[in-house]
């Protein structure tokens, strides 16, 4: 039996998405835009009930393309808000018209939001040595940094918490306990 981190239990969407995506350097705009989605709407809330529904989203945000998402008028929020299959807050669906917007402004500045983002860390994942999840923080000074430029330039709810789950799934920071298979594979 393989050692992974305790936080994914044994439900099995948890397991495949820490086998397979959590820690794995992301540099495509694309998956970035959509984990920045989806961490937008797991804030308070946990991430298995993201996990669970994010067939739901990609149907009802269009495939987590952010230039339609971009355009979204009044009808299609009110849509979203009536969709049982996401998360309806209604701030939360506005903040991601916006951040779409947003997203694009920073892909029009610095080439790529990828080359954005991981400008922070000059380009290269941050190897932790945490030997047990108590010893993971929910934010860092990093995060702290990130999360007010990324408001800065009118993203909204990227708290620093959010922008480090978002450095975590995306391969920012490589969170894994060091007993678990995935942190020497990351």
């Amino acid at each position: 039996m393989k050692n992974r981190c305790a936080w994914c239990g044994d439900d099995p969407l948890y397991v495949a998405y820490h086998d397979e995506e959590w820690g794995v350097p992301v540099k495509d705009d694309d998956t970035l835009f959509e984990f920045l989605i989806l961490e937008t709407f797991q804030a308070g809330l946990s991430w298995i009930t993201v996990l669970r529904k994010r067939e739901n989203f990609r149907k009802a945000f269009d495939h987590f393309d952010y230039k339609k998402i971009a355009t979204y008028d009044q009808e299609k929020i009110d849509s979203l808000l009536q969709d049982p299959g996401i998360i309806r807050n209604k701030l939360k669906v506005n903040a991601t018209v916006t951040n779409a917007q947003a997203f694009m402004q920073v892909q029009e500045e610095f080439g790529s939001f990828s080359e954005y983002i991981w400008g922070f860390t000059n380009g290269k994942p941050i190897k932790n040595t945490f030997k047990e999840m108590k010893d993971i923080p929910a934010n860092t000074p990093l995060s702290d940094t990130i999360s007010k430029d990324l408001k800065k330039r009118g993203f909204k709810f990227v708290g620093t918490t959010v922008v480090y789950a978002h450095m975590q799934a995306t391969g920012m920071v490589n969170d894994h306990v060091m007993d678990c298979f995935r942190y020497e594979e990351v």
